[in-house]
């Protein structure tokens, strides 16, 4: 359980220093506006939007882990659909066209966006499914279905918070070093692509998730 937690923090912590989930918008936005203010604002916003990508790729299945007799198969089922995602994204490195015509003002419903193509959220669904569901399988027995389902569902908001803490800290210190030393230039000349990485570290995720549901 402690591994999974840790796990949680760890992929925050790569959503956050992946320029694809948007800190060098928020570096921006502040050389535009001339003020640091604006990158926290831009922050703020971008770590809202992730936020609410993470929550709803992770509550319907807070809803479905409450079925303990299916609960593998739920598992499963989560691993093929996140190897699936990551090897769409290894064969398509497209990047949506949807997020180009996003205004640069709704940071937000971008991050939102971002986070959804990139299937973000679901790198940290086996992740939760193992937090969620290793309880409920010792204490089937004891425990009431709906309190099984408000667990289930206050986990998500916990996982979620956590991911999306570490993933804002990650990405506000790469933001402030950007901002105040190195500049854009600098990241448009020397950042590697994360884009193969990304969609093997999806497919990792969900083949671990598979074999811990299997096992």
């Amino acid at each position: 359980m402690t591994a999974l937690w840790w796990a949680v923090i760890t992929f925050g912590l790569y959503h956050g220093l992946n320029p694809g989930m948007g800190w060098p918008l928020a570096v921006s936005a502040a050389l535009m506006e001339r003020r640091p203010l604006a990158m926290v604002r831009a922050l703020a916003l971008l770590s809202l939007g992730h936020f609410l990508a993470m929550t709803a790729i992770l509550l319907p299945f807070s809803v479905m882990s409450g079925l303990i007799e299916w609960q593998s198969e739920i598992r499963i089922g989560a691993g093929i659909l996140v190897i699936s995602a990551g090897v769409y994204l290894l064969i398509n490195r497209k990047h949506p066209r949807l997020l180009a015509r996003v205004h640069p003002s709704r940071l937000a419903l971008w991050s939102f966006l971002a986070a959804m193509a990139h299937g973000a959220g679901l790198m940290l669904l086996p992740i939760y499914l193992g937090i969620c569901c290793a309880p409920q399988m010792q204490d089937a027995g004891q425990v009431a279905a709906g309190q099984l389902l408000t667990s289930n569902i206050g986990t998500v908001f916990l996982v979620v918070f956590v991911h999306t803490a570490a993933m804002s800290l990650a990405g506000g210190a790469f933001a402030v070093l950007m901002y105040l030393w190195l500049g854009l230039k600098f990241l448009s000349k020397t950042w590697f692509n994360l884009d193969v990485i990304w969609a093997l570290s999806l497919i990792l995720v969900g083949t671990i998730g598979v074999w811990s549901a299997v096992v």
